[in-house]
């Protein structure tokens, strides 16, 4: 038939141009190659929001302006530049100040709307993208947000970035420009169908205001962004202010109302955990998220928080739970061999802390993605799964495929023997002997010692409580307590045997898990490859996420991900945190409705402040 009508074009010379067009366009259409332009992108399945849209559900679009909302963070801040790895910068500026060419929707796994981009165009394959620019999209000096910009910025980040943003954009193979306000990126032979959503989540920099020679470097000055705010005032490691810009061009985008009320940010940074929470009770800063069970619990006895000027807020979202690991830096060779591992896994006594530390708030689950449908433990693979993880099947163990493996559950007195048992069985399989009460290496009779690094009060009290439960076996462990400076510059640069780390979790996991655990980023400081996991079959595995069609094989692959991360045991599971904690004091609001990911900063506002027009 597309023969026939071929050869009929050619009777008419008037027509056949138009003809052509129409039949080309018709095939293209049925072989699901035809892109169309959008006002939003999902990674799987379609946008929730529709494109008459007139905000979120978790905003409330009245949301009155004013008023200052501050921060209490712990740490410091010696850089303005949150795109770099040189330096501690002042995340925030991030969303408020830099704006990406779309916003994510905080109700969805992994959906993008319009936002400096007032539309995205693909195809079936993602074998490209599309960004059309909102001609009315300034930066804060007044000057338009154009193609170059967008150009320049992918450059920028591509070759002097961050580790993920280089890794990233250097999957594009071609970018360029049709028309002022239209950006094409040529994504063939990426094979990575989320990389439309990670552009679209690019921070847009202006050409014109940033110098490529120095922006490695740290700096102090404020940058230029398209944002909803711009940094007025810094004390340097102490604060930065923000202050809301009166002419923001997106204030009426239908992703943004509701949000970005108050008129200032203050960002205040506190060296000393207890330090800083006394300047919450006593008001100098509005909210805080609680991450400490014994405080949340017990903590907030004090006057503000009994009378209701302290209210506490528990949230429970929609994301996998984050959790919280102690982690083995596998680059360690005391920690290379895996029945080390292994071994380390059985003594720490999870039931004994829970009661004594956690008044039994938290559970602990094996696996990264816990509390959600993309978590392995305690679920057989499916046929998907075990095609993926066929070519692995030699290092990943049977009970974890078949779903039975189960973390190690003690007697909770602390003196638990079977598990004891258990693990010098492994240490002795990896070389160590016990010599009287210390555990040494059967060669090199060097006793088995290695130094747990901690920031925290909590991380404190779990490390000497595992530092005791080590000792049954042998095992004469340091904890060395440093401020979170030290702490941030040690772990980047992975100069640490362990320490406690979490990392969040979303339901949309893609590009981010090469940063966490893909064996690229194990060597290069500044990833969050903790561990120093370098494993085919992880890779392989993320590989399998990214190239996902539809939903079932992306959570397939997910979980095929979990067991081979499970099977690696690059860390001690500590425990899950199935909800958010905050408190804030009143004069502070927030929406009814809570997004799927939880708390959002962005949509309170102050109280007393007139009604938004």
């Amino acid at each position: 038939m597309f023969q026939r009508l071929l050869e009929g074009l050619l009777e008419g010379l008037g027509t056949r141009l138009s003809l052509l067009a129409l039949v080309l366009a018709s095939a293209l259409s049925a072989s699901g190659v035809r892109a169309e332009e959008a006002h939003a992108i999902a990674m799987h399945g379609r946008p929730a929001m529709p494109a008459d849209f007139t905000h979120m559900p978790y905003a409330n679009p009245d949301a009155p302006k004013g008023g200052r909302l501050t921060w209490g963070i712990l740490g410091t801040f010696d850089s303005l530049n949150p795109f770099i790895v040189k330096g501690l910068a002042v995340q925030p500026v991030r969303n408020y100040v830099i704006e990406s060419l779309l916003a994510r929707g905080n109700d969805e796994p992994f959906t993008l709307y319009g936002l400096i981009a007032r539309s995205v165009e693909t195809d079936d394959a993602r074998s490209f993208v599309t960004f059309r620019l909102d001609p009315r999209a300034r930066f804060s000096d007044g000057k338009p947000v154009l193609a170059e910009d967008v150009l320049f910025s992918w450059q920028l980040l591509r070759d002097h970035g961050r580790p993920n943003h280089r890794q990233y954009y250097s999957k594009v193979a071609k970018a360029e420009a049709p028309d002022p306000l239209t950006v094409r990126f040529d994504l063939a032979g990426a094979n990575d169908r989320e990389l439309p959503l990670i552009l679209g989540l690019m921070p847009i920099l202006p050409k014109h205001a940033v110098d490529v020679a120095t922006f490695e470097e740290t700096t102090l000055t404020g940058p230029i962004g398209s944002g909803p705010y711009r940094i007025m005032a810094v004390k340097p490691g102490a604060s930065v202010s923000l202050t809301r810009n009166p002419d923001y061009w997106g204030r009426d985008l239908p992703i943004n109302r509701g949000l970005y009320n108050f008129d200032e940010i203050r960002l205040d940074y506190f060296r000393e955990a207890n330090g800083q929470f006394e300047a919450f009770k006593r008001g100098l800063y509005d909210f805080r998220v609680e991450h400490e069970p014994l405080r949340w619990h017990d903590g907030y006895d004090f006057p503000a928080a009994r009378s209701g000027e302290v209210i506490r807020d528990t949230i429970k979202p929609g994301v996998p739970q984050p959790s919280e690991f102690l982690v083995f830096n596998t680059r360690r060779p005391i920690f290379a061999d895996i029945r080390v591992r292994q071994a380390l896994t059985l003594l720490f006594d999870f039931e004994l802390v829970n009661r004594n530390y956690f008044f039994g708030l938290y559970s602990r689950v094996a696996g990264y993605f816990a509390g959600s449908d993309l978590s392995a433990y305690g679920r057989p693979a499916d046929a998907r799964e075990r095609e993926l993880l066929k070519p692995f099947a030699a290092q990943i163990p049977p009970d974890i495929m078949d779903g039975s493996y189960h973390l190690p559950v003690t007697d909770g007195s602390g003196r638990d023997r079977t598990t004891l048992r258990a693990a010098l069985k492994l240490l002795s399989d990896a070389g160590y002997d016990l010599d009287g009460t210390v555990l040494r290496n059967r060669v090199t009779k060097a006793p088995f010692t290695f130094e747990m690094l901690v920031t925290t009060r909590d991380q404190e009290r779990i490390a000497l409580a595992f530092q005791r439960d080590l000792k049954r076996a042998g095992i004469e462990p340091s904890v060395r307590a440093v401020d979170p400076v030290q702490f941030d510059q040690r772990r980047l640069g992975y100069e640490f045997d362990m320490i406690q780390n979490r990392w969040d979790q979303s339901l949309s996991p893609g590009n981010e898990q090469y940063f966490y655990w893909g064996s690229a980023a194990a060597d290069n400081p500044g990833t969050r490859n903790y561990m120093g996991a370098k494993d085919p079959a992880v890779d392989a595995m993320i590989d399998a996420l990214l190239e996902a069609r539809d939903h079932t094989a992306f959570v397939s692959a997910v979980r095929a991900l979990d067991r081979a991360l499970i099977s690696g045991f690059y860390t001690i599971p500590l425990f899950n945190v199935s909800e958010q904690w905050i408190a804030r004091w009143n004069r502070i609001e927030r929406p009814k409705a809570t997004a799927l990911s939880g708390y959002l900063p962005e949509t309170w506002w102050s109280k007393g402040q007139p009604q938004a027009k």
